[in-house]
Formats: C-alpha cells, structure tokens, sequence
C-alpha cells in the first residue's frame, strides 16, 4: 500500500538527520511540502541553496504552522526549549516526534509542552556519520536501518502507525520499546562505545612517552577507527550523556568488571580465558554482519561518508 504524503512536514534542525530526511522525503514524495528551521542563519541560508526545504524560518514556531509533522532534529538537551517555543503554534492532530539517542530525557521534557490533541510520539533512526550539517544529508541513510519509536501511555495507536509507515517508506526496519528499555539498550550498544572511543583518543594524546607525531603517523585500523567515531558533535555526545546518566553509568560499571577481568588474564597469562572473550566476541561480530547491520568487505580506506552510514548513531544539528 502506497504511503499517503504528508501535506506538511517541518524539520528542526538540518544537520545529518534533518537534512537526510529531506532528501529522502523528496525522493520518495513522502511529503507535499517541507518547511525548516535553523538556529544559524548560514545554515538557513545554506539548506536553502541545498533545496532542504520550501520555506524556510528564523523561528521555529513559524515553521511548524500547519504542519501535520514536526520533527525535532536537535541535541536531547534542548528538546524541552524547543517543544516549548512551538506549543502555540502547533496544528490540531499534528504527530510531533523527535530523532534523540535517549528517550525518557525526552519525554521528560517536551512532553509537559504538548497541547491536547497533538500527538508525541517520540524516535530515534539508528543511523548515521561522524559528519553534520545541512551538506552531510543522503537520502539513502535510513535505508535497512532500525528506526525506535517509544509512545508514551495512553499514545493514539492510529498516530504511531502513521509514523511507523513514514519510517518504513524512508527504508527504515521499526521497534516499538519502552523509552527506559530503549535507553538502556542503547547505552551499550551506542553510547558506552562513544565514551570509549573519546577517552582512548584523548589518552593517547596525552601520553607524554609518545608524541602526537607518532600517534597520528602510526594510527593502526583500531585508533583510527575510534578518531573516526570520535570526531562526532560534541555537544550533541554531552547531552546524551547528561539525559541517560543511569543507564551509562550502570554499562560503565559493569565494562570497567570486564576490564578488569582481562587485566587480569593478560597478567596471569590466562591465555584460554583470552582466546575464549575473543571468539565469543568475534561470534557476536558475523551475527552483526548476518542480521544485515554490516558488511565482512574490508573498508580499510573508508571511502567516503556515504560507504559507512551506520558508523555513529546520531547526526543532529549542533547548531538547531
């Protein structure tokens, strides 16, 4: 069954995610017009040379009249500013969603703004870059990727399937989870592995044994993976760190167990107990790349953006 266009659909932010969203509804013809909002009047400016949006608003208020969806591309931290700077101007019956790595921070905050007779129904597309901005976006960046949505209670069951078709017709794959459950989910499978990798970028820089010459002159696969990772918004990765405090710190814990649990086997020489972690997690790689999340080709020169668009879950705008 073809997907019934939105007559309206506003973007706040065009960063990776906002302006992915654009190139894919205009592909696929998922909306009749797109209105946009950039805090950074050279990001306004610029979407509109890209053909991110029909119109395009200083304010976000202004670009979220009429329209049936609104979607908050924007860091966790500010989605209650913003919720609260277009409540009065929301249409009755418009489906507000968000495209956040935490949800219950989310609902905590944007939810109390939502007027009767609008739907929230937040998301979060597990998929993008290390890149943002209005000239990050593809159309293709959702394609067989996971899309969660987490209603709250008492959410319109008939709003949330026309967002889950939306999701669909952007080739997304859709979960629907708890926003506690999804929180937790993703503090390790996302949010842990980003911590990792700033803090290993940022010991290696600090090693004064080992100069920065070296690091950068001898960054084997692993390092230079981690300085990819590690090169996403900063002040997208602060807030989620900030709005999911209880999950990571509950994942750190049990990692910095593990660690320690292989610290030990390297200084024993507990050679069966490495071989075993090793090949569980070598197992846990091909189910990855069998489930379809990636590929076993080797990608040692990374090959642009484009030829790895699951390598960071989040792309928002840093500056909405």
């Amino acid at each position: 069954m073809a997907f019934e266009p939105f007559e309206k659909v506003a973007l706040i932010g065009l960063g990776l995610i906002g302006s992915s969203l654009s190139h894919v509804m205009r592909r696929e013809k998922l909306a009749k017009a797109i209105s946009g909002h950039a805090r950074s009047a050279a990001t306004r400016d610029r979407a509109m040379e890209l053909g991110l949006a029909d119109t395009m608003h200083e304010h976000a208020a202004d670009a979220v009249r009429d329209a049936d969806l609104v979607v908050l591309c924007v860091p966790v931290g500010v989605c209650g500013v913003v919720a609260q700077a277009i409540s009065g101007a929301l249409k009755p019956g418009a489906i507000v969603t968000d495209v956040g790595s935490v949800k219950a921070a989310v609902i905590r905050d944007v939810a109390p703004h939502i007027p009767d007779g609008i739907h929230f129904i937040p998301g979060h597309p597990i998929a993008g870059t290390e890149y943002s901005g209005p000239d990050s976006g593809f159309a293709s960046l959702f394609e067989n990727r996971w899309c969660i949505l987490t209603p709250p209670s008492g959410s319109d069951a008939g709003a949330t399937a026309r967002l889950t078709a939306f999701w669909q017709a952007c080739g997304s794959n859709v979960d629907v989870m708890g926003a506690d459950h999804h929180d937790r989910v993703l503090s390790i499978t996302s949010h842990l592995p980003q911590l990792i990798a700033f803090n290993i970028v940022t010991t290696a820089a600090d090693l004064e044994e080992v100069s920065q010459q070296e690091v950068i002159k001898y960054s084997a696969g692993g390092f230079r993976d981690f300085t990819r990772i590690a090169a996403s918004d900063p002040t997208m990765w602060r807030d989620i760190y900030l709005n999911n405090k209880q999950a990571v710190l509950e994942m750190l814990g049990r990692f910095s167990e593990d660690m320690s649990a292989l610290q030990r086997a390297i200084r024993w020489g507990d050679g069966d107990m490495l071989f075993d972690t090793f090949t569980r997690a070598r197992g846990i790689r091909q189910r990855i790349i069998e489930a379809g999340q990636d590929t076993d080709k080797p990608d040692f020169g990374r090959g642009g953006q484009q030829s790895d668009p699951e390598a960071l879950p989040d792309g928002k705008d840093p500056n909405p």
